[in-house]
């Protein structure tokens, strides 16, 4: 079987686009390599994928609609999984047109590149967000109507699942878009909390705390995240554009991550409470019995369990 995969450089995209190897598929790789953070880290993945026979790497933009199309065209993939885009709430307010561009115009591209497969198409996977829910509470169902986004992100992100549900009414692409739920571990993204609270910690740094460290997330390890989007991968679903939440449920406060790195690190934190931060929701939480019913699973690992996984591999990564 044949994949392409956008934003094989990213952070899942790295880890799927693994597995996917790892069982003898063939992938194709495509990333535009932004310096959104050190482009050395997604070399670091690259070289790791670059170890498989079966892998080949395209830098390229996906929002160059003609070269995307042309790429898919000639190397006629079953399947595409669609991870790249532009993420992070905080900079999207200093970086608005990175976030047209990457998540607006290239989830446009790949929607054609797709439609350009035709029949040999069978299944688009794309990557949506928990950020579509807005600011609310209890658990987040697929089935929840969606208020005002709060964030440039979220508007995007929304934007994106309403592009791909016409383009599966119009021209019955098979599609699956999966609300990630701050999804954390090893090869992960330096922009968010646990990574830059952990470089903190080891360089005797002040953890900043938004809203004093009692936002709630419902952090995802990504040691389930990714057996689950490639089994979903694996599906041969009918025309539709299937939503559903990727989450483990149980949310936990900033206080509560910096208390597990604590632990794992062996490092007590220097924190400063400040302000919430704009864009930022106090609480996420997944409800995944849609996930359990047509899929039989959801993400369990704990996150002081994740995270005492991550952090040997940080110290580790660190030194190299």
């Amino acid at each position: 079987m044949t994949i392409l995969v956008t934003g094989a450089a990213g952070f899942i995209g790295f880890h799927a686009s693994r597995r996917l190897l790892a069982r003898g598929e063939r992938v194709i790789g495509v990333d535009c390599l932004t310096d959104y953070y050190d482009v050395r880290l997604k070399q670091a993945r690259l070289a790791e994928l670059s170890a498989f026979k079966d892998f080949s790497f395209h830098t390229l933009d996906i929002a160059d609609a003609d070269a995307l199309r042309a790429l898919t065209v000639k190397e006629a993939p079953n399947r595409i999984l669609h991870l790249a885009a532009q993420a992070g709430v905080r900079y999207s307010l200093t970086a608005p047109f990175a976030y047209s561009r990457s998540n607006l115009s290239g989830h446009l591209s790949v929607l054609e590149a797709a439609r350009a497969l035709g029949d040999r198409l069978d299944h688009l996977v794309y990557a949506s967000s928990s950020s579509v829910y807005g600011e609310r509470g209890g658990r987040f169902s697929e089935d929840d109507p969606l208020g005002d986004p709060v964030s440039l992100y979220a508007a995007t992100k929304r934007a994106d699942e309403l592009m791909s549900a016409t383009y599966a009414h119009l021209y019955g692409l098979p599609q699956t878009g999966l609300r990630f739920f701050t999804v954390y571990g090893p090869f992960g993204r330096p922009d968010m909390a646990y990574w830059s609270f952990s470089e903190a910690m080891l360089t005797g740094g002040t953890i900043r705390l938004f809203n004093g460290g009692h936002n709630q997330r419902d952090f995802t390890f990504v040691g389930d995240v990714v057996p689950l989007v490639c089994r979903i991968l694996d599906d041969t679903p009918p025309p539709r554009n299937a939503l559903y939440n990727i989450g483990g449920s149980h949310p936990v406060s900033t206080l509560d991550l910096v208390a597990a790195l604590e632990q794992a690190f062996g490092i007590k934190a220097e924190t400063e409470a400040v302000p919430a931060q704009p864009g930022d929701v106090s609480f996420t939480c997944a409800d995944t019995s849609k996930l359990v019913r047509d899929y039989g699973e959801a993400p369990q690992t704990e996150l002081a369990e994740g995270i005492a996984e991550f952090a040997p591999w940080f110290r580790a990564y660190r030194e190299r």
